[in-house]
């Protein structure tokens, strides 16, 4: 027997504690780790799940995609308004996230209105990469940079590609080498490639080399713009 009450999640300073808070409504009561839990009226209670379990949770949200433009605003080029066009295409939920083009799409809407939708808004042709929300959600969810170097000095970035590839290449690929790495790729999971590259100014030529390596068009975003993704997605169910 389920409760009438609202379920929500709430996120505490710890990025790793995250929380289900049941307010209900009646008496009634729950299964909860295999035993039946007597909700009492008007009572509050506050279950602690791993990371993992939480984005399990996330991945079910009505939340069906995230949006990735490629280069966009970049060098002087492609200049667009993210912003704008997520207040434009309000109708669909967007949210906008940076000045590059990633947007979450709230409302549930096919990737071929999307797709035509959002080009409509843009001034020139560019790769609009649509992803589900809950392939995202999964990917954070394994946390894949939790034994890899950090520092001020290395940054995470995400490739997210035009489709997934048919054949891998050898991981983790270093460039220019694996002793002296600027550049290291260390996972390929679905439409989504993960590495490291150090702050330099050569790094960013071996950033680019990626798409010629792998064969299909990519779209480059830091690790923190996928973590904001997440926590838009973790205060939907808040919601």
């Amino acid at each position: 027997m389920g409760t009438t009450g609202e379920i929500r999640f709430v996120v505490g300073g710890n990025p790793q504690d995250y929380f289900l808070v049941l307010a209900p409504k009646s008496v009634s009561s729950r299964q909860v780790s295999g035993k039946d839990f007597q909700i009492s009226r008007n009572a509050v209670y506050t279950f602690h799940f791993p990371p993992s379990t939480f984005h399990f949770l996330l991945s079910n949200l009505p939340v069906p995609s995230v949006v990735f433009l490629r280069a966009v605003n970049v060098g002087g080029a492609n200049l667009c308004r993210p912003a704008a066009i997520a207040k434009e295409l309000s109708k669909f939920g967007l949210v906008n996230i940076g000045a590059v083009g990633t947007f979450v799409v709230r409302e549930v809407v096919s990737e071929s209105v999307l797709r035509a939708a959002i080009a409509r808004k843009l001034p020139f042709k560019c790769e609009i990469m649509i992803c589900p929300a809950r392939d995202i959600i999964k990917l954070a969810a394994k946390d894949p940079f939790s034994r890899e170097p950090s520092g001020p000095n290395i940054t995470r970035f995400v490739n997210v590609l035009h489709k997934p590839l048919r054949t891998l290449p050898p991981i983790p690929l270093s460039l220019p080498s694996e002793d002296d790495w600027l550049l290291k790729v260390i996972a390929i999971q679905d439409r989504f490639v993960l590495g490291l590259y150090r702050r330099e100014m050569k790094a960013i030529s071996y950033l680019g080399k990626i798409e010629k390596l792998l064969g299909v068009p990519v779209t480059t975003r830091n690790w923190n713009t996928i973590e904001k993704v997440v926590k838009i997605l973790g205060q939907d169910l808040q919601d």
